[in-house]
């Protein structure tokens, strides 16, 4: 159907098609390659940054050790701040103390954990960052919606959240094949001798909530 439409639009055109050899065809190349492919993102390497440190004048070896470089993770200790401010987490504590949240536990700092989970509150800017963080830096390269759910760092109900920025994701969506298998021809229905012989069904799901709480329809073709 495709090239049947792009047929009709060319042969209101005088056309002529010529051959262009590889070496000769370098801008067109250019032009079809993926998106991905025509940009290099400038961000610092070990290297930039080894050679950076090089050029760094040390004074005397004693004074070397005031240069050192430590990197600290700070998302967790930014989940840690955001929960002492949160009012939903000082519910949650005082459940704890009652007994009645069994899968909820403080530890020695006081940090809110479900099981081995550490709690995250709806903080709608931490949790993009963090979804950021586990998704398209450079230590992850772009892990499908389960992978991120199942790292140990992770928080009050997020799964669907996931699956809705995985499937928002620009870069997954222009380069991840699609895995299932295609989908067969149609199959119509057999023309039935008596009624309620043949009963056709299907399932429109989905839809916008309604008032009484409904969001999709069930078809019976009789």
């Amino acid at each position: 159907m495709r090239q049947r439409r792009w047929l009709e639009l060319i042969k209101d055109y005088d056309l002529e098609v010529h051959y262009h050899p590889g070496k000769a065809n370098v801008v067109a190349d250019a032009l079809s390659r993926k998106a991905h492919c025509n940009f290099i993102e400038a961000r610092p390497t070990v290297r930039v940054l080894c050679c950076e440190i090089g050029d760094i004048e040390m004074p005397t070896a004693l004074e070397a050790e005031l240069y050192n470089l430590v990197l600290e993770p700070t998302i967790k200790d930014q989940i840690i701040a955001a929960q002492k401010q949160d009012k939903g987490m000082a519910h949650i504590r005082d459940e704890i103390d009652d007994k009645k949240k069994a899968c909820f536990k403080l530890d020695e700092e006081g940090v809110l954990w479900f099981k081995n989970r550490l709690v995250v509150p709806k903080d709608m800017e931490l949790r993009k960052k963090i979804l950021d963080e586990a998704h398209t830096s450079m230590f992850t390269l772009h892990p499908g919606s389960n992978k991120i759910f199942k790292a140990k760092i992770l928080v009050d109900p997020m799964k669907r959240e996931i699956a809705k920025y995985v499937s928002e994701c620009d870069v997954c969506q222009r380069v991840k094949a699609d895995h299932l298998k295609p989908a067969g021809m149609l199959q119509p229905l057999a023309v039935p001798a008596w009624k309620w012989e043949d009963i056709h069904m299907d399932f429109i799901v989905g839809l916008p909530r309604t008032q009484k709480g409904y969001d999709s329809i069930w078809v019976i073709i009789d």
